[in-house]
């Protein structure tokens, strides 16, 4: 009988699929019933329909609970056969669930599988090293997903304990980017070996994107003209500046933020120190004051060795005490020292 099954399976090819366990536990079932039914003695309850099949799953699971049992010599040796055609079942169902658990991890690790995720991260390219830092900046923020796209000379999944999704193939083919969900993705980076692969790259993603926030890392920034022409939506980053990209990643626009920051002829960074004529001076009344009549906006302010960025507006600030601000130009001291006093 085992030989027949096997070769039945094997002719209709399904040896080592799920039809396995299920065609093996048939057969015993189909097959131990009549042979119980001809072993016990007329009348035994065990092979009545509402009874033989708990006692045969209790039986073919190897539990035993012993309410139902064969009495016969016979009916005992249909009972090892249905132990073993239980057991022989389960082995193949535990054969079948590790196989297929063990090609998932393969298929995780070769980068072959197709994500399934919306509102991810992807990043297309990887750099030792600098990749993890950026990963790992961006899990702490509590991102929604990260999908890590490489090419094929990364032979497997290069961060195999942390919970993001592999990707393998070439990132400019339509194809790969789509198995990464560029198409429904909220960020995507564009993080190459150089700034020709880069734009490489950028023109298919920014194809497959739809709504994406499409960062591009430049080594020269000069070349921003480029990708302008690939994407007016395309945010270029300083590659040297990995901390800046996962800031980009995360809230798009602020790069632009900081560039406007530290841009001449813009909204600048400057500091001043307060008069110490003014004597002890809270925060809001520093934040309102300045901000009605110069425009200006505080950003952080020094108390001898201690930077307190963003202070709280109740906080107060000694004589002395250094102010950091956003203005459209520089203010002097008998400025503000003149508004705070006003305002007092």
């Amino acid at each position: 009988m085992p030989i027949f099954l096997a070769r039945l399976l094997v002719r209709f090819r399904l040896l080592g699929t799920w039809w396995t366990p299920v065609l093996v536990f048939s057969l015993v079932f189909l097959t131990s019933w009549p042979l119980m039914a001809l072993a016990e003695p007329s009348g035994s309850s065990i092979v009545e329909p509402a009874n033989y099949w708990w006692y045969f799953v209790v039986t073919a699971a190897t539990v035993g609970y012993g309410d139902l049992y064969p009495e016969s010599a016979f009916g005992h040796v249909v009972g090892a056969y249905v132990i073993i055609g239980g057991i022989a079942t389960l082995t193949t169902v535990f054969t079948r669930l590790s196989a297929t658990l063990e090609r998932a991890k393969g298929r995780r690790m070769q980068g072959s599988l197709t994500v399934d995720v919306s509102g991810h991260t992807v990043l297309l390219g990887y750099t030792p090293g600098r990749t993890e830092q950026m990963v790992e900046e961006l899990a702490a923020d509590g991102s929604a997903g990260i999908v890590l796209c490489a090419g094929n000379d990364v032979p497997a999944h290069p961060m195999p304990d942390r919970d993001i999704a592999f990707v393998r193939g070439d990132p400019t083919d339509d194809g790969v980017l789509r198995r990464a969900g560029v198409h429904r993705a909220h960020s995507v980076l564009v993080d190459a070996r150089d700034d020709n692969e880069a734009l490489a790259i950028a023109i298919t993603a920014a194809h497959v994107a739809e709504g994406a926030h499409l960062v591009v890392a430049l080594r020269d920034l000069g070349r921003i003209r480029q990708m302008r022409y690939v994407d007016a939506r395309v945010r270029c980053v300083q590659w040297h500046s990995p901390h800046m990209i996962t800031e980009e990643l995360r809230d798009p626009g602020i790069t632009e933020v900081y560039t406007q920051l530290m841009t001449h002829g813009g909204a600048d960074t400057y500091s001043l120190r307060l008069p110490e004529s003014l004597g002890t001076v809270q925060v809001e009344r520093c934040q309102v004051t300045l901000g009605r009549r110069y425009g200006a906006t505080l950003l952080a302010a020094r108390d001898g060795d201690t930077l307190l960025v963003n202070p709280g507006w109740r906080t107060l600030l000694p004589a002395g005490a250094v102010l950091y601000y956003v203005a459209s130009r520089r203010l002097t001291p008998a400025e503000v020292a003149g508004a705070l006093r006003e305002a007092g």
